[in-house]
């Protein structure tokens, strides 16, 4: 085997399923629906997902505090058991699943509107078909492209297609309210990210 063109390999199959996530108006509805409950009537973006896709929805929420967005990540399965408290009026949730037909992401969109009925949903899946498609508010695809795990089931592709949506989110949010490095500066007290946010350059 060849390590390095597998390597080219899974760089290029990676690359073009980045480059083909279908760009629509689902992506101005998102970040327009962020800013309206958390910058403006002052909730917070909740974001969850099962397994690898949980892990991802974990990040995207650190990066978004880390930005001026205040977000929490709610592990699915712990929102039964009493975590679901986390929840207010205001805020926004972001759910991740691949297939979107993880069982206790359906779930918690059950549980999440009889407590908040109001509570808007974003969803990034890879299944414009699926039950979690056709419930969500809004509908962030990836594209389904196939994983390039070897046997076809390890998240690999779909876990970068996630990221990548979950950066472009970010990103917009910070352009639509002018976050500053100054700002950045505030949520950074150590580190290098920390010292290069206060520095003068």
């Amino acid at each position: 085997m060849d390590i390095k063109q597998v390597m080219q390999d899974i760089l290029d199959a990676e690359s073009n399923a980045i480059k083909n996530i279908p760009i629509t108006d689902e992506y101005v509805k998102a970040v327009n629906a962020i800013i309206e409950h958390v910058h403006n009537r002052g909730g917070k973006l909740v974001t969850s997902g099962m397994g690898k896709a949980g892990q991802i929805a974990m990040n995207i929420a650190t990066t978004f505090c880390s930005t001026g967005t205040p977000a929490v990540n709610l592990h699915p399965s712990e929102a039964q058991h009493g975590d679901l408290g986390v929840l207010q009026p205001n805020d926004i949730m972001l759910l991740i699943s691949n297939s979107g037909k993880t069982r206790e992401i359906i779930d918690l969109v059950a549980l999440a509107r009889n407590l908040y009925p109001q509570v808007p949903f974003i969803v990034i899946t890879g299944n414009p078909e699926s039950e979690l498609s056709r419930i969500a508010d809004i509908t962030l695809l990836t594209g389904g492209t196939p994983e390039v795990c070897p046997l076809g089931l390890t998240p690999t592709t779909s876990t970068t297609m996630m990221t990548v949506i979950g950066d472009v989110l970010v990103v917009n949010v910070m352009r639509m309210t002018e976050f500053t490095k100054a700002q950045y500066a505030l949520r950074h007290h150590g580190g290098y990210l920390g010292d290069k946010s206060r520095s003068k350059d």
